[in-house]
């Protein structure tokens, strides 16, 4: 851990929804970060370690930058701004798909507030736009600061161009000791990533005013005496009892559906079969409560 390297910590910003948990996930290499078709997925500032023989980049995953409607976007939007004033690196993600827009223009503005950093503008999502749409979309972000140290174009799910951003984040960080010893990949508990595959499975297909009122806290994780099974207790908290019948689903259909899928992502974290209890609970308006938000660990 003493050995002099190139180590430090990078955190990637953009409008919600434009790729960085999955660029997070790319690049450490294994789900860190759940993802979603849903704006505003990521709710805390979640660590990836990316080791390499040359240095170690520990990728801060956060929320989207947005407006907030609610004491918890605040909070959100709070974290975001801790973690920029803490990093050695900022990457600014933009969709190769979509055009720049004032909330683009908003967020690279913003980053002067952070002086120490460097920046690197991304490209993201070029799988799926043409040539066309790519080379616009680099003249348009490199137009809008003057102090990018770099601006590269990738696809964070078919990997073109991620070793090239890996590179050059690498060279951007300070010479230091490794962070983290080899072979860790993230310093979240095996709780929080409990937590958070299920509540990626209680989002597959439920309208969009629902998802920001969807909270998982995991009550109890218990290995049986034999080992062969885990039990999984864990409670899915919603805000209305309308929102309660969505998660639930007619005979609890939709309810077994995101037990299934959670439980094969938890069995392949946990390295056992895996008995999963699911409850779903009213907390009104825990979004906007501080005491409830306190206790969701927000």
């Amino acid at each position: 851990m003493t050995e002099q390297t190139r180590s430090g910590f990078v955190t990637f910003v953009g409008r919600p929804n434009v790729g960085k948990s999955t660029l997070t996930n790319a690049l450490v290499g294994e789900k860190i970060a759940i993802t979603s078709e849903k704006p505003q997925t990521t709710r805390r500032a979640i660590r990836g370690i990316l080791n390499r023989p040359d240095g170690q980049l520990v990728i801060v995953d956060t929320p989207g930058i947005h407006k907030p409607r609610t004491l918890l976007g605040e909070r959100l939007n709070d974290l975001v701004e801790q973690v920029l004033g803490d990093v050695d690196v900022i990457g600014f993600c933009v969709p190769a798909t979509e055009k720049v827009g004032p909330g683009d223009r908003r967020i690279a503005a913003s980053l002067d507030g952070y002086p120490r950093a460097r920046k690197v503008a991304i490209v993201t999502k070029t799988d799926v736009a043409d040539k066309d749409d790519i080379v616009e979309r680099l003249m348009e972000v490199d137009s809008l600061r003057e102090d990018w140290a770099a601006v590269i174009p990738l696809s964070a799910l078919t990997r073109e161009q991620l070793d090239v951003l890996a590179d050059e984040m690498l060279q951007l960080m300070p010479m230091g000791p490794r962070l983290y010893e080899d072979g860790v990949v993230t310093d979240e508990s095996d709780e929080d990533r409990i937590a958070e595959m299920i509540r990626e499975a209680a989002l597959e297909g439920v309208r969009d005013e629902l998802p920001h009122s969807i909270a998982v806290v995991v009550d109890d994780v218990e290995p049986r005496e034999d080992g062969d099974i885990t039990d999984v207790y864990a409670s899915i908290v919603v805000e209305r009892d309308s929102q309660k019948a969505i998660i639930i689903g007619r005979k609890g259909a939709r309810l077994r559906d995101v037990g299934a899928t959670a439980r094969a992502g938890i069995e392949e974290l946990l390295g056992t079969r895996v008995f999963l209890k699911l409850h779903v609970k009213v907390v009104k308006e825990w979004q906007r409560d501080p005491k409830q938000l306190g206790r969701l660990g927000f």
